[in-house]
């Protein structure tokens, strides 16, 4: 397992930059998630657009105006901080690649370097608008079609998915976060360990589409193509999120499997994994290992992230055949719902996670969750058909 970037670029390539420790893997794939997403979304947006499915939407705006001292002082900010602080621990770095979240969060930095850094982005952007600036800066209308907002779209997924994944990691375990607060006032643990640790995708999707919803509404997006658009886009970051969880060993794994690999093809870990050096510290130490992250599980189990990442690629390759062949608005996106529930209730039947006590059955928030989004998936997909048949 690789905590954070330190310890892959160590093993990997056998050097030891220590400013890597600040990029925890999970985030690392996560962040590499996103881009790919939009990468996905915007070609889709585009080709909706081409074939006149998707439009645009006219805005003024003032042109030829020099840089405001907001704009500066809001570069020279960014700059500073990415050079205090990203630049000072690619320099310095902690001692031994650990803790990261120590310097994070403490006054440590660069002043050189962010100053520099800072000035530089300040700098940047004066030339920028200074090449803009016209003699009378004038208003005009601008294009924004719905591509031009995945950058708009993509924060908002990505502010509004943290908050609703935290939450629903809430109300899954409150007794674990009630723990974790208890340990933080104690000084046990920080507050990045508590704030990203234990989050649920679900609860990512479900915050995230309603603030885009409510963001497509406000610009004229037209709300099922940008659904259907957003299908492969989603099934591919959460692939791609999901190896993040493999690699940091962040607790998505599955429950013990002690049963000797029947695929002779398979390699063991494949089948059954310890996940030695998981990013949480979870199980028994390590023999001979020294340092943070020296824990492995005491029993092998299934390798739940693995098989998300191979089955969100699969679906991603059906959603990406289907997206030209599903004429109706909506339709690829009720299949989304479908087959992204279907494969989550499929891998809980092998996963660790907390079960509520509901009319004699113990299902896990999960496992309610993504059940609803089958029968949703269903149902969507029928109404919009017949809707669509009765409009012809």
């Amino acid at each position: 397992m690789y905590p954070n970037l330190y310890y892959a670029f160590k093993d990997l390539f056998g050097v030891e930059w220590q400013g890597l420790s600040l990029i925890n893997s999970f985030g690392f794939f996560v962040a590499l998630a996103f881009i790919v997403a939009a990468i996905v979304l915007t070609q889709e947006l585009k080709r909706k657009s081409k074939e006149g499915l998707l439009t645009y939407e006219e805005t003024e705006i003032m042109v030829g105006e020099p840089a405001s001292i907001q704009e500066l002082i809001l570069n020279f900010g960014f700059g500073f901080l990415f050079g205090y602080k990203f630049i000072g621990a690619l320099l310095h770095g902690s001692d031994d690649g650990q803790n990261p979240q120590d310097y994070l969060f403490s006054l440590q930095g660069n002043w050189l370097a962010g100053i520099g850094l800072g000035l530089f982005f300040a700098g940047a952007r004066w030339r920028e608008k200074k090449q803009q600036q016209l003699p009378s800066p004038e208003k005009r209308k601008l294009r924004i079609w719905p591509h031009d907002r995945v950058g708009d779209i993509v924060i908002m997924a990505a502010v509004f998915g943290f908050a609703g994944a935290k939450l629903f990691d809430i109300l899954e375990s409150p007794g674990d976060f009630a723990l974790a607060m208890q340990a933080l006032r104690n000084g046990e643990q920080d507050v990045a360990s508590v704030l990203f640790s234990g989050l649920t995708f679900y609860g990512g999707l479900i915050c995230a589409a309603l603030a885009i919803w409510w963001y497509a509404r406000k610009h004229h997006i037209g709300i099922w193509h940008l659904n259907d658009a957003a299908a492969p886009a989603l099934m591919i970051a959460y692939a791609v999120g999901r190896i993040g969880c493999q690699v940091s060993g962040d607790g998505d794994w599955g429950i013990v499997n002690t049963q000797p690999n029947p695929f002779s093809f398979l390699p063991d870990w494949l089948w059954s994994y310890q996940y030695p050096n998981n990013v949480l510290g979870k199980g028994v130490p390590i023999p001979g290992c020294v340092g943070t992250y020296c824990n492995q599980l005491p029993q092998p189990v299934y390798p739940t992230p693995l098989y998300e990442v191979l089955m969100g690629l699969a679906l991603f390759a059906l959603l990406w055949s289907l997206r030209k062949k599903l004429k109706v608005p909506g339709t690829l996106f009720a299949v989304y719902l479908f087959v992204n529930g279907l494969e989550r209730f499929l891998i809980e039947k092998i996963r660790v996670n907390a079960t509520y006590d509901l009319f004699g059955f113990h299902p896990t928030q999960a496992e309610l969750i993504s059940f609803s989004l089958m029968a949703i998936g269903v149902v969507l997909f029928f109404v919009l058909r017949k809707r669509a048949a009765k409009n012809y």
